[in-house]
């Protein structure tokens, strides 16, 4: 039905808002918890560890291919919203704010990877297309908090976190009152705790995986900091006063129209090739970083970003559709579930890399760092067509 597809995208979109509501909060809270503001990266890992937590769990006990998609994408969604909720009360700690957040992350397990799945089960044909506009979603609803803050600067913080859950919930009951599940569905009866390492047996599924991990080490860095990045430029050049959480949004954000045309692009000329080429471009961004990053040019600045911030993602779904094309058939949520694990864990080391070692001597050059991750993907997958690739 014509209304499948929208309702998957808006959905994910919706829920995946909690994503980053932390991070679109984080002035607030070093106000409120007394903190430094480098503790951004540590509210980020949060969430990325309890995601990979929630990730390996859903993949050891095939949950996305047991249960009813739709169902699990429902339930997650709202305990998501409640979790996220809760961060507004008063008499939360420190402590308490990091659990939060994990506690977020390890139930968006339920929804991102799930999302794919329920995608999948619907659109064999023309998935680029179909990833490309749910991966869209994710980066707009990872870069919504930031344009929330930014539309509510004059109200409470915490008119973020009503926003995001209240989001979450209608993204969860849209899932499960407009989507069932697909005819593609195979449904994994027997429950077995090594089955999500089947796909790795698959050549084709390896290579998809390796590409797909390079990105990562590249993506949630350059998401992190990019906020970083325009308050660094404020600092060095104070008449320019750019505005940190709608350029944030916006360069965040303009990666849902790179999937979604990454996604069209691959029906012509096929998912690995447009891969690798957006791969290859974020590459260079790394590397030509440190020339633009403190230009005297703000519009240079902005224009490059946005440049990166396209290339960064677009690749996403086109791996993540390769990944779904070479998995066993009766695993695929499994496997679309554990190469999401691998690659947040991923994401932990290069943030956690890029926050300790950057400082103001550095700040121009770091960045170069996060080339590592596509060089090794572009050498762990070469540029030939992979089974199934449309």
């Amino acid at each position: 039905m014509k209304r499948i597809l929208p309702t998957i995208v808006i959905s994910q979109f919706f829920c995946t808002s909690l994503w980053f509501a932390g991070n679109a909060i984080m002035g607030d809270m070093v106000k409120r918890f007394g903190i430094e503001p480098g503790y951004l990266a540590h509210l980020t890992s949060a969430v990325q560890l309890g995601f990979i937590a929630g990730t390996l769990v859903f993949a050891v006990l095939s949950i996305a291919d047991r249960f009813s998609p739709s169902q699990v994408f429902f339930g997650c969604a709202i305990v998501a919203a409640l979790i996220n909720l809760a961060v507004s009360f008063d008499g939360i700690g420190l402590s308490g704010l990091l659990l939060l957040r994990f506690a977020t992350g390890f139930f968006l397990a339920g929804i991102y990877p799930v999302g794919m799945k329920i995608a999948s089960d619907h659109y064999q044909q023309g998935l680029g297309k179909s990833l490309g506009f749910l991966v869209g979603a994710l980066v707009l609803g990872t870069a919504f908090p930031h344009f929330l803050k930014s539309m509510t600067g004059g109200l409470p913080w915490r008119y973020v976190i009503y926003a995001t859950s209240a989001l979450s919930v209608l993204g969860g009951l849209a899932m499960f009152l407009l989507v069932p599940d697909g005819l593609n569905r195979k449904v994994g009866q027997r429950l077995k705790l090594t089955g999500f390492l089947n796909g790795f047996k698959d050549g084709n599924f390896r290579k998809a995986a390796f590409g797909y991990f390079g990105h990562m080490w590249e993506l949630y860095a350059f998401w992190v900091f990019v906020p970083v990045i325009l308050a660094a430029y404020n600092s060095r050049y104070p008449a320019t006063g750019l505005n940190v959480p709608i350029l944030s949004f916006l360069i965040i954000g303009s990666g849902s129209l790179a999937c979604v045309l990454s996604g069209y692009l691959s029906q012509w000329f096929g998912a690995k090739r447009v891969a690798t080429i957006a791969l290859s471009i974020s590459c260079v961004c790394c590397l030509v970083s440190p020339l633009l990053l403190f230009s005297k040019s703000a519009v240079a600045l902005i224009v490059f970003l946005f440049i990166w911030g396209m290339a960064v993602v677009a690749d996403s779904p086109l791996f993540s559709t390769l990944v779904a094309q070479n998995a066993p058939a009766e695993t695929k949520g499994t496997s679309l579930t554990i190469v999401n694990c691998i690659g947040f864990s991923i994401t932990i080391v290069s943030i956690q890399l890029i926050s300790a070692l950057r400082n103001d001597g550095n700040a121009q050059f770091i960045y170069i760092l996060l080339a590592i991750g596509p060089a090794l993907g572009l050498m762990a997958s070469p540029l030939r067509p992979l089974k199934g690739e449309l």
